[in-house]
């Protein structure tokens, strides 16, 4: 599976963004989606999770009522949509899939891994 990540870019604070990620060589309806992000030499850690058919999602808490995933299985993408964004939201933002879904997913789990795009929120 390959995944591309595309839509970071520079946001003011307050402002929103919009990330993609097209997955290639397998369907990406037989995929749980994520996506992570990892700021400097944090570790990389969970934002969001999606379920195969998108019925099931859950978020990280300090992007609750912010971010927002969702997929398009037809067209074989995942969105981020994220609003209200802060500085702390600075970082590499990474889209993964995974054949399991599970809802607090760790990086150390993930199977497949996209490259990254970056985020960067001024005050």
């Amino acid at each position: 599976v390959q995944l591309q990540a595309s839509g970071g870019g520079l946001a003011q604070a307050g402002g929103s963004l919009r990330l993609s990620c097209v997955a290639s060589g397998r369907t990406l309806s037989n995929l749980a989606m994520y996506w992570f992000r990892q700021a400097s030499a944090n570790e990389r850690e969970l934002i969001a999770a999606i379920s195969l058919a998108g019925s099931s999602t859950n978020y990280a808490d300090f992007v609750k009522g912010r971010f927002t995933i969702s997929r398009d299985n037809a067209n074989n993408r995942l969105y981020l949509q994220m609003n209200s964004l802060k500085p702390e939201d600075t970082a590499v933002y990474y889209c993964a899939a995974d054949h399991v879904y599970n809802r607090n997913k760790l990086s150390s789990q993930v199977r497949y891994w996209g490259q990254g795009t970056q985020v960067t929120v001024s005050s």
